[in-house]
C-alpha cells in the first residue's frame, strides 16, 4: 500500500489569473462551463452544439490537450438564496432547505504540454517528478497558446447555448484540493492506493474507461432519443453520453480528454498500422475489427478537409462510502454504456491508480497510447456532456426543477432584456388545472419583491392572498347598482389638469361615445370642450356636471369653443351619455361627486373584483374604462416603479370588441411604463383571431401553460411554437398524490423553454386556495381571528398538514 499527501506533493506551482503552471511543466488554462438545462434541447439543438464544439477546437495548435471534466455530487439544497422575510417566503425556505439533489459542475481545461510528443510510457505516476518541479515561465509559446485558446473560447461564447468563463485562482485550488482529498468535507486526508482500490478518507473510488477503439461496438452520434422520457405522443433527445451524467444520480466524474494531433503525421502512423494488421488479420477476429475501424478513420481524414485527427480517452471516476455501493454504481454505469453499445475497460491495481491520478487536468498529458483511442474530432465530440441541472437566475420568480423539485429562480422580468423585450405574460389552462393557483404564485412573489399589482378579477381568486398584507392592499368590489367610487373628472386644483390628463379624459369620453378611433380633429374638439368646461365650472367635477354643462350650452357651445359641428356633435354627445347620468340606465356607475381613487394611491396591491358584472358587457366595458382612468392617475404616475396589471378569468368578456380593445390599450400604454400585462385564459382559442388579438400575442413574450387534455395544437399554431416546445407540452404530467404534490408548467421566455414544476409548502398551498371546503374553512378562521397568517397556521395545525 502507498499513500500520497497532497500538501507534500502539490501539482500546482503557480497560478496567474486562470493560468496554472503545473509542477510537471504543463500549462493549463482553466474554465467553468455553463451548459443548457436538461430537457431544453431538441435533436437539432444537439447537432448545432456539436458543431460549435468542433469549430472551436479544430484550429487549436497540434499537441493541445483538451480536458472536459463534469463532476456530479450528491448534496443538500442550502436555501441561502431564497428570501425569508415574509410569512410565505419563510415557509418556502424552511420547506425546501436540506432537500437532496445532484450538483453538476462542468469545467474545461486546455493544456499546453511540456513535451509535445505526448508519448507517455505506461503507469506514469505524476507525483514522482514533483520533488523538483518544472518552473516554466510565461514565454512566447505560452502566450501564443493563450491567444489560441482565447479565440476558441470567444467562438463558443458567441453561441446562444454555452457560456465559458475563467476560473478564479481560489476556485482552481479548491477544485484540486477536492479532487485529491476525495471530496471529503471538513477534513484533510491522504490518498491510499493499493491493489484492492483507492481509498481517500471515508470514500472508496473506482474507474471505468473507454480507452481503445474496441470499446465501441456501434456508431456514435451527437444525440439519441431519451428512451426513459418519451411516449408514443412525444420524444425527447439527449446527448449521446448524457446518460452518464445527471441520470446516474450518484457521486461521479466524467473525464473526457482529447489529444489534438497532426493529420499528416498520424496518417502515416495509421497507414503503417493498417499494413501490419492486414498481414496478421487472418490470426484473429480482433485484428480484423481493429483494421476495419482504423480504415474508417483514415477514410474520414481523406474525404473531409475539415477533419481533425485526435487521440481520445473517456473515463468515469466514481466513489461511495461503502465498497458494496461502489459495485452497484459500477453496474449502473456498465448498463448505461451497454445501451450505447460500448464495452468499458475496468482498470485494476497500478492501472486504476494511474487512471485516477492522471484524470486531474495538470496530469492529463500522462496517458499513453495504450490508454487512448484514435479517431476524428467530430466522432470524439459525440462523447461530450451537453446539458446540466436546471439553472437558477440571480433573481425572479421561484419555480421547481423537474429532477428533484429544487427551487429555481426564473427571471421573467428581465430588466437587462437578455431574453425578452416585452415582459407581458399569458397563462393558459383549462378549468381545474390550477391557473389561478399559478397566477397567485407569480403575483405574490412579484409583490414581495416590490412590484405594484393591479388585479382585475372576475372570479374572486385573490382576496385571501391580499389579506396576508393588511396594510398594503385594497379590494374594490362591484356590487349591483353601486359605483366603484371612481370619478375620472375630479381634480382638486387647476395644476392637476395636465396635457396628459386632458388626453386621457378625451380618450375616456371618446370610448364612452364609441368613438375611440376618432380622427385627430374630433379628438381636438373633445379636448376644447373639456378645457372650456374646466374654465367655466370651478367645483363639483363629474360626468353629470359635464353633461349638464353641455346641455345648458347646447345652442352656443360650438361657437364658444370654436369647433366644427362635424367634429363634435352636441346632440350625439347628449344622446349617448344620457345613459350614464341621472335617470339613465347606468347612471349609478357615475353617481359620485368626490373621487375615491386617492384610497388606492399608496396601496401596492389593488384588486378590482367584478364577478357580479361578468355577463353584462356594457357595465363591464364602462368599469374597465373607469379602472383604466384610476390606474393612469395613480399607479402609473411614477414610471420608475415596477407594476403589473393582471386580467384574470377574462375569456367570456374578450368576445366583446370594446373589451378586447380596452385590453389592447394597456398593452400599448405599458410600453411607456416600467410594467407588464398578464392575461389568464382557459384556451388561446378564446382570443378571437383578429388584428387586436394578434397584437396582444405579439407583445406577450412570457408564456405559461398548464396541462390540457384536449391538446396544444392551437397554442402551437398561434404562438409559433417549435416541435420541441410541443413535445415539452405533451410531456406535462401532474403528481397530486403522496407527500410531494406538484403540477408541471411549460414556461417559454422569449426563445427559451422548459417544463418546470410547482411544489409549495402547506402555508403557501392554503394561501392560494381559491374555492372548495378548505378555502371556506380558512376564511371562517380569518373572520374569527382577524389575521390571515393566524388563520392559515391554525388551519394547518387542525389538519396536521406537514407533520
Amino acid at each position: 500500500m502507498s499513500s500520497i499527501d497532497l500538501n507534500t506533493y502539490h501539482p500546482i506551482l503557480d497560478i496567474q489569473n486562470h493560468v496554472v503552471f503545473a509542477n510537471n511543466g504543463n500549462v493549463v488554462l482553466c474554465h467553468e462551463v455553463d451548459l443548457p438545462e436538461v430537457y431544453s434541447l431538441s435533436e437539432k439543438d444537439f447537432e448545432e452544439i456539436h458543431g460549435i464544439w468542433f469549430q472551436a477546437f479544430k484550429a487549436l495548435p497540434t499537441g493541445t490537450v483538451i480536458h472536459r471534466q463534469d463532476s456530479y455530487q450528491r448534496t443538500l439544497f442550502s436555501g441561502e438564496a431564497l428570501p425569508k422575510e415574509t410569512f410565505l417566503s419563510k415557509a418556502t425556505h424552511d420547506y425546501f432547505k436540506d432537500r437532496g439533489y445532484l450538483l453538476h459542475r462542468s469545467r474545461l481545461f486546455f493544456v499546453l504540454p511540456l513535451d509535445k510528443t505526448l508519448n507517455a510510457s505506461k503507469y506514469v505516476n505524476p507525483f514522482r517528478k514533483m520533488e523538483k518541479g518544472y518552473h516554466r515561465k510565461l514565454d512566447v509559446q505560452v502566450a501564443e497558446f493563450i491567444t489560441a485558446v482565447h479565440d476558441s473560447v470567444s467562438y463558443i461564447n458567441n453561441s446562444k447555448w454555452i457560456t465559458i468563463s475563467p476560473m478564479t485562482a481560489k476556485g482552481i485550488l479548491e477544485h484540486t484540493h477536492d479532487y485529491f482529498n476525495g471530496f471529503n468535507a471538513d477534513v484533510d486526508t491522504d490518498i491510499l492506493l493499493n491493489t484492492k482500490g483507492i481509498e481517500i478518507g471515508d470514500h472508496y473510488f473506482d474507474v471505468l474507461a473507454i480507452n481503445n477503439e474496441l470499446c465501441f461496438g456501434g456508431e456514435v452520434q451527437s444525440s439519441r432519443p431519451n428512451n426513459g422520457f418519451a411516449s408514443d405522443d412525444f420524444v425527447f433527445h439527449q446527448g449521446f453520453i448524457d446518460r452518464l451524467g445527471l441520470e446516474l444520480k450518484e457521486n461521479h466524474i466524467v473525464n473526457h480528454i482529447l489529444y489534438l494531433e497532426d493529420n499528416h503525421k498520424w496518417r502515416k502512423v495509421l497507414d503503417k498500422k493498417m499494413e501490419e494488421l492486414s498481414k496478421s488479420s487472418n490470426f484473429g477476429t480482433q485484428n480484423k475489427v481493429v483494421l476495419k475501424k482504423i480504415q474508417k478513420v483514415v477514410d474520414q481524414i481523406n474525404s473531409d478537409d475539415s477533419s481533425r485527427m485526435v487521440r481520445g480517452h473517456l473515463n468515469v471516476v466514481f466513489w461511495h462510502q461503502e465498497r458494496e455501493g461502489l459495485k452497484r454504481m459500477a453496474s449502473k454505469i456498465k448498463a448505461g454504456l451497454k445501451e450505447l453499445d460500448i464495452r468499458p475497460y475496468a482498470p485494476s491495481g497500478e492501472e486504476r491508480k494511474h487512471y485516477f491520478l492522471n484524470s486531474h487536468p495538470c496530469h492529463a498529458t500522462h496517458f499513453s497510447n495504450g490508454d487512448l483511442y484514435v479517431t476524428d474530432l467530430k466522432h470524439a465530440l459525440c462523447l461530450t456532456i451537453n446539458n446540466t441541472n436546471y439553472q437558477s437566475d440571480s433573481g425572479g420568480i421561484l419555480f421547481n426543477d423537474r429532477q428533484y423539485n429544487i427551487p429555481v429562480f426564473k427571471d421573467v422580468w428581465d430588466e437587462g432584456k437578455r431574453r425578452i423585450k416585452a415582459r407581458n405574460f399569458a397563462i393558459f389552462a383549462p378549468t381545474g388545472e390550477g391557473k389561478s393557483f399559478l397566477a397567485n404564485n407569480i403575483l405574490r412573489q412579484y409583490f414581495e419583491a416590490g412590484v405594484r399589482l393591479v388585479i382585475i378579477d372576475l372570479g374572486g381568486s385573490y382576496a385571501k392572498f391580499a389579506k396576508l398584507y393588511p396594510d398594503d392592499h385594497v379590494i374594490l368590489r362591484y356590487e349591483q347598482g353601486k359605483n366603484l367610487g371612481i370619478n375620472p373628472f375630479f381634480i382638486s386644483e387647476d395644476s392637476d389638469l395636465t396635457p396628459e390628463r386632458l388626453e386621457d379624459l378625451a380618450l375616456f369620453l371618446a370610448e364612452l361615445m364609441d368613438e375611440d378611433k376618432a380622427s385627430k380633429s374630433k379628438q381636438v374638439a373633445i379636448k376644447k370642450v373639456l378645457l372650456h368646461y374646466y374654465k367655466k365650472v370651478r367645483t363639483g367635477y363629474s360626468l353629470t356636471s359635464l353633461y349638464q354643462f353641455v346641455d345648458a350650452r347646447k345652442d352656443t357651445l360650438i361657437q364658444e369653443t370654436q369647433v366644427h359641428e362635424a367634429d363634435f356633435s352636441v346632440y350625439s354627445f347628449l344622446h349617448i351619455l344620457s345613459e350614464y347620468v341621472e335617470g339613465g340606465l347606468y347612471s349609478f356607475l357615475f353617481n359620485v361627486g368626490t373621487d375615491q381613487t386617492y384610497k388606492i394611491e399608496d396601496k401596492r396591491l389593488i384588486v378590482f373584483e367584478l364577478d357580479e358584472v361578468r355577463d353584462n358587457k356594457e357595465i363591464l366595458s364602462v368599469m374597465l374604462k373607469l379602472i383604466k382612468s384610476s390606474i393612469q392617475r395613480t399607479i402609473w404616475r411614477n414610471r420608475s416603479e415596477r407594476g403589473i396589471i393582471l386580467f384574470d378569468e377574462f375569456a367570456k368578456q374578450l368576445k366583446f370588441p370594446s373589451v378586447l380593445e380596452s385590453v389592447e390599450f394597456y398593452y400599448q400604454a405599458i410600453r411607456k411604463q416600467n410594467g407588464a400585462i398578464g392575461i389568464v385564459l382557459q384556451s388561446i382559442n378564446q382570443l378571437p383571431e383578429n388584428a387586436t388579438s394578434a397584437s396582444i400575442l405579439e407583445n406577450t413574450q412570457v408564456i405559461y401553460s398548464l396541462r390540457n387534455e384536449k391538446g396544444y395544437a392551437g397554442l402551437a399554431r398561434r404562438l409559433n411554437l417549435s416541435n420541441h416546445d410541443l413535445n415539452q407540452l405533451k410531456s406535462i404530467r401532474n403528481h397530486l398524490a403522496g407527500e410531494r404534490k406538484y403540477t408541471e408548467i411549460f414556461i417559454k421566455i422569449g426563445r427559451e423553454s422548459n417544463i418546470f414544476r410547482l411544489e409549495v409548502p402547506p402555508e403557501v398551498y392554503a394561501a392560494y386556495l381559491t374555492d372548495g371546503v378548505e378555502n371556506d374553512e380558512i376564511m371562517a378562521l380569518y373572520d374569527q381571528l382577524g389575521s390571515m397568517e393566524e388563520a392559515i397556521t391554525e388551519f394547518i395545525n387542525q389538519k396536521n398538514i406537514g407533520t
